[in-house]
């Protein structure tokens, strides 16, 4: 959830307030169609530093996704609420204040991406460079043990609110933890008590055996990054493993993949649309597809296919996924414009056309095992999140796929995820 979608070309859309990025009430708008749509839950990422060219490309982060997702609370009722918290820079206390407040106003529905960050772009706005790679997973195993125990340092019947005896709280169930690591530490206690869900639940959106290893240990839901069925699979089943191996049971860590559905009456619309998306981008993209592909393009060529010799001469990268697809893509006699507005350079697999279409890759992915769920990529948010609600949640509904109402009322009950309070009493020791 950015402010107008997650392509870049989306501020200049027909229909889109070129000013939505300030503007609280459309996020809210795009959040309340989310939860008509029975979503689990709103996803916002953190970039905490301009990478854009804003000359010509609007900002893609939301204005701060903790108080966007306070204003986005007071106005939803069952969908959850995660944002990322880099730990890099930001000391647990802050962190598990912030968390745990959000979880509060929410009544249980806040969930915490917990990963460290690696641009020198965002180290440049703090009071220390980027530590090395193992340091940074060091001090991010550090904060997410001292925050849970944070979280947990206020008992759960410690607030005893009597008005009769004047009794406000149980000052002996409210207890410092003392923890201090190579790289963080805190005293505390949290002066905040627990939500309806006890505390906000772990995701991980990090990659490689150290992210791996961060969501093995704490998560319950993970967003990844695949671009073909066995790769998620492969994905889920090491993601399993992980938790397994730290005494957990698998079936608590859910693997969401990502989709980014372009959803059209017809196929033919939905590539119209996505080129609309890309205007002005399409030079660097051509760029890329030739390193994929392993060929010369010609950007003067937009609008031909690819010839009979290039085809033959195209050998796909062993070192990108994408580019398997992108040749099959090629092969059907697609434009080189209408290739790349097939999504075959995004970084998950793009699905162009109507609802069904959507609904279908879903469906597929879903039971060959490559997935628990989806985190669903909108391109356009003023129309594309009304699109997914209304085509492809029916279609998943009556194939008995989707739930047909809310079953719970907190992020961790619509996730499957036990009860915790506190520090994962498995992983202490």
């Amino acid at each position: 959830m950015s402010a107008y979608g997650t392509q870049q070309g989306a501020w200049r859309m027909p229909g889109v307030d070129p000013t939505a990025w300030t503007d609280i009430d459309q996020l809210v708008r795009f959040a309340q169609v989310a939860e008509r749509g029975l979503l689990h839950f709103l996803f916002l990422p953190d970039f905490p530093a301009l990478r854009e060219d804003i000359e010509r490309e609007s900002v893609m982060m939301a204005l701060d996704p903790l108080l966007t997702l306070t204003a986005i609370a007071r106005e939803t009722k069952r969908i959850g609420l995660v944002a990322t918290g880099a730990t890099t820079f930001a000391e647990p206390f802050t962190i598990a204040r912030q968390f745990k407040a959000l979880d509060i106003i929410s009544h249980g529905r806040a969930g915490w991406n917990a990963v460290p960050m690696s641009d020198p772009t965002v180290a440049a706005n703090f009071s220390h460079p980027l530590p090395p790679r193992q340091e940074k997973y060091e001090r991010l195993h550090e904060t997410v043990q001292i925050v849970q125990a944070l979280w947990g340092s206020w008992g759960r019947d410690a607030w005893v609110h009597d008005q009769a005896s004047g009794r406000f709280a149980d000052a002996a169930k409210v207890q410092p933890v003392n923890l201090r690591g190579r790289h963080v530490a805190s005293r505390g206690p949290l002066p905040i008590p627990p939500s309806e869900q006890g505390q906000p639940v772990i995701f991980q959106a990090g990659g490689g055996s150290a992210g791996l290893e961060v969501a093995g240990r704490y998560a319950n839901g993970v967003a990844g990054a695949v671009w073909t069925i066995d790769d998620a699979r492969a994905q889920r089943v090491a993601l399993r493993e992980a938790a397994a191996r730290n005494g957990r049971d698998p079936d608590e860590v859910k693997f969401f993949a990502g989709v980014m559905p372009t959803i059209a009456p017809t196929r033919r619309a939905a590539l119209d649309r996505r080129i609309a998306l890309t205007e002005g981008k399409f030079e660097e993209r051509v760029a890329y597809l030739q390193q994929m592909l392993g060929i010369r393009l010609d950007i003067g060529h937009l609008e031909q296919p690819l010839s009979p010799q290039q085809l033959a001469a195209a050998r796909p990268s062993p070192h990108d996924p994408r580019s398997k697809n992108a040749l099959k893509i090629a092969r059907e006699g697609w434009s080189l414009r209408d290739v790349i507005a097939h999504g075959v350079i995004d970084y998950h697999p793009v699905i162009a056309g109507p609802g069904v279409a959507v609904a279908d890759h879903m469906q597929e992915w879903f039971e060959a095992g490559a997935a628990d769920g989806f985190w669903i990529m909108i391109d356009v948010y003023q129309d594309g999140m009304d699109a997914f609600a209304d085509e492809v949640v029916p279609i998943l509904q009556r194939r008995g796929l989707f739930h047909t109402e809310y079953e719970s009322a907190t992020l961790r009950d619509h996730l499957g995820a036990p009860a915790q309070y506190g520090l994962d009493p498995r992983l202490v020791g």
